[in-house]
This record gives structure tokens, C-alpha cells and sequence, in this order.
């Protein structure tokens, strides 16, 4: 489970209409806005998604069985990589982030394909962070080496849990064996950025059970941890299972426990927690990451992928069979018609409103545990967020969940238990 910002859901009757620009050259598609920003860095994400097999917890655009599809959805990508070289000329790509589905299905040389094209097309940073998620249960010594090789320097696996039962009711394919030795299949292939995904808060999950998993966590010592509370995605077979009574649903106070201890566990080992769901050793918070956070500019590759460039948040087809066709086609007009670059495989966008753009910095920075600078509010929006905020925030200040300090507006530890109270109130009517 990677901790990537999705755009809000569409309202109810479908995706929202994309503006005829949005299927026309790339700059045409960004807007004049986009030319003040050349010179800023930007992060990369790729979507890869395949899977061995679809939790039913997962509600992310993810296959299985179309594993056939990789030689020619790496073709792709290297393809969508070359169609944005013009547009993100002058801007450095300080971050990479290859999530899905899972990665770590692609063989390393079709990885080596992507990673030369994403070299060719953009320009990386020679200290870029370059991170790929994988599930345990697909890597060996030998891979991780040709990662490392082809440029990675951080690795995410999607753990979930140390107790074979839970992984099994989760329906993950790998073991708690599995998931050590590929840790430790890692640091000797020589990886020393490790990120472990786990979640707690499974239907009837005692305390001690969340307990034991995260300390088999630590006696590993990975240099940063992503914390899930179990949550039922509406579509996926874990919501069938909890509406027709065959799983109960996850208990939020005891959910709520089970956070509390694990805060207080990780600053006892040393962990610095940086977002509502992080936490890492100093040095090595996710780059990428914070990019969402911050509200920085990101542009997304393949299936499904979502952007956020120049004021506009857009994505791409989210079918692999569809993407595919409409990048092919998109290519072929680049290099067969009359020079231009039709960006058919963008298939929804918005431009974000001054009020809009105004509660994702909010929204997202409150994730942050150090919050939202009311110095950087002003300066980015030019309004004061208390005074352009103050009746959606006078609740949560009232109820303990919001507090200002040092001139930063942030979350209470309370608050982040109840965080979706405080969001929701920030979004535009």
C-alpha cells in the first residue's frame, strides 16, 4: 500500500469532463502558468498494475493475471516518458516513486528499459531518491542487486503483517518468513533505505497480536515504517465480506489503542513520526512523499496514473488495455503527423481553483505532524488561513483537535485519531 494522494473521487455520474486542451500538446495542456515554475524540481511516479493476486482489502487500480501485458507496458512507459521531454525540460526530477500492484513483477531488464528512458526523457537528479515498492514474496539476492545497479536507493515492501493467519486473511501471497528474508536479502544485496508497510487494526485484531508484529518489525530496525489502519474500501471483496456479515468490521477504538501504543513505541525506539501514518529514523524520511504533502508538482506514468503540474491535476486512462492503445496512439501522431503531441491517454483533469488549492495545503500539510506554516499559508495564497478558515476551524480548535504553535497550525495528538473530522471541513462547498 503505497502512501500516495489520490485526487478527490469524482462526483456521483462519472469522471469529470476533460477540457478539450487536456487532449492536446502537453504545454497546451498544463497552461501558461506552467512556464513560471520552469527551474522547479518535480517527482515522478509510475504505476505498475500488476499483481500475482487482488487483495480483497486493496481498492488500488490493480490486475491480476495480465502479467503478459509487462514487455509491452514497459515499451509504454518509455514512450509516455519521451512525449513529456519538451514540457519538463528545465525542471529536475529530485524524486522517484515506482508503486502499484507490484513492481517488482517487472524483470530487471525491462526495469533497466524504464529507467533509461526516464533518463533520456528527464533530468534526474544525481542524488535523486529512487524507490520501488515490492511484496516479499517476489525478490531474491540477485534482483535486489540489479536494482540497486539500475539506480534504486530505497526499497518498500508491502509486509502487512508478521502472523501467517493475518496474512492469509488478507490474502497476501507471501509469509512472515518470507517477508524476513527478503529484509534481509535486501541489506545484503546492500539496500540501507528500507521502508516495511504494515497494517493494524484487522477485524478482532487483540492488542498483543498488532503488538508482537510491530516489535518483529523493529528487530529488524528498517529505517522507516508506513502504519495502516485497516480501512473497507466500497467495490472490494473485504466490504461484500463485512455488508453480508461473514467478516465483522474493523473496531475503530480499538484501532485507536492499537495507534496510540504504536506512537508511543516508536519514539521509545527512536523513530521520528512525521505524517499520521510515518515514521523514520532521522535522515530518511520519504522525499516523495512529501512532495504530496507540500503540495509540490508531481507527474504520473502509466494505467491510472494522477499529476499535479502547473495548476492542473490530471490522469490517464486507468484500464491497461486502454492506456496502452491511447499512448500508442499519441506516439504515432508525434511521429507521423505534423509534428504536434496529442496527449490522448490523459483522459481527466481539472484546473485547481484558488479555493481549492487553498484546502490541499491545508488538508495535506495537517497530515504532516509538524502542520502548515501560517508564514508559507500567506505567502503561497496570499490570505491568512486562520482568518479565511476561521468559522470551519472554530470546532475543531474548540474540541481539542486543532492547536496553533510557533506560528504553524497543526494537529493535536487527538486530532489525529479524528483527522477526517477536521478535513472535511476544509473542502470547498
Amino acid at each position: 500500500m503505497s502512501p500516495v494522494y489520490t485526487p478527490p473521487r469524482p462526483p456521483a455520474g462519472g469522471q469529470p469532463p476533460a477540457p478539450p486542451s487536456f487532449f492536446s500538446t502537453p504545454l497546451d495542456l498544463l497552461g501558461p502558468c506552467y512556464h513560471d515554475l520552469v527551474g522547479e524540481p518535480i517527482s515522478l511516479y509510475l504505476h505498475i498494475p500488476f499483481c500475482t493476486a487482488k487483495c480483497g482489502y486493496c481498492d488500488f487500480n490493480s490486475y491480476a493475471g495480465r502479467d503478459h501485458l509487462i514487455p509491452s507496458y514497459v515499451e509504454t512507459l518509455a514512450r509516455e516518458a519521451q512525449l513529456w521531454r519538451s514540457a519538463t525540460a528545465g525542471r529536475e526530477v529530485t524524486t522517484v516513486f515506482f508503486g502499484g500492484g507490484t513492481p517488482s513483477l517487472v524483470p530487471r531488464e525491462e526495469l533497466r528499459t524504464v529507467i533509461d528512458a526516464l533518463r533520456s526523457a528527464f533530468d534526474l537528479s544525481p542524488d535523486a531518491e529512487m524507490t520501488l515498492e515490492a511484496n516479499p514474496g517476489s525478490l531474491d539476492e540477485p534482483y535486489l542487486r540489479a536494482l540497486l545497479e539500475v539506480g534504486f536507493n530505497r526499497l518498500s515492501l508491502g509486509v502487512q503483517s508478521f502472523h501467517d493467519d493475518e496474512l492469509r486473511a488478507l490474502d497476501r501471497q507471501h509469509s512472515a518468513d518470507d517477508a524476513r528474508e527478503a529484509f534481509c536479502a535486501a541489506r545484503r544485496a546492500g539496500f540501507d533505505n528500507v521502508n516495511l508497510d504494515l497494517i493494524y487494526g484487522l477485524p478482532e485484531q487483540p492488542m498483543e497480536r498488532w503488538q508482537a508484529s510491530l516489535e518483529r518489525a523493529l528487530d529488524l530496525a528498517p529505517e522507516h515504517l508506513s502504519l495502516y489502519a485497516l480501512t473497507v474500501e466500497e467495490g472490494t471483496p473485504l466490504a461484500h465480506h463485512v455488508a453480508v456479515g461473514r467478516v465483522p468490521a474493523p473496531d475503530p477504538d480499538a484501532q485507536a489503542d492499537q495507534y496510540e501504543w504504536t506512537q508511543e513505541r516508536l519514539a521509545a525506539a527512536g523513530y521520528e513520526h512525521y505524517e499520521i501514518s510515518n515514521w523514520a529514523w532521522p535522515g530518511h524520511r520519504c522525499r516523495h512523499n512529501l512532495t504530496y504533502w507540500r503540495c509540490g508538482e508531481y507527474l504520473g506514468l502509466g494505467a491510472g496514473a494522477h499529476s499535479y503540474l502547473g495548476g492542473v491535476r490530471f490522469a490517464t486512462a486507468k484500464l491497461p488495455d486502454r492506456y496502452l492503445a491511447l499512448v500508442d496512439e499519441s506516439w504515432r501522431a508525434a511521429n507521423e503527423g505534423d509534428g504536434s503531441t496529442p496527449m490522448r491517454q490523459v483522459v481527466s483533469g481539472e484546473t485547481i481553483t484558488p479555493e481549492l488549492a487553498m484546502a490541499d495545503t491545508l488538508i495535506l500539510g495537517l497530515r504532516l505532524i509538524e502542520g502548515v506554516s501560517l508564514a508559507s499559508f500567506r505567502e503561497r495564497h496570499g490570505v491568512d488561513a486562520l482568518e479565511a478558515y476561521g468559522p470551519a476551524l472554530a470546532e475543531p480548535f474548540a474540541h481539542g483537535l486543532l492547536e496553533r504553535a510557533n506560528e504553524r497550525l497543526r494537529l493535536t495528538p487527538r486530532g489525529r485519531l479524528l483527522s477526517n473530522e477536521v478535513f472535511t471541513r476544509l473542502l470547498p462547498d
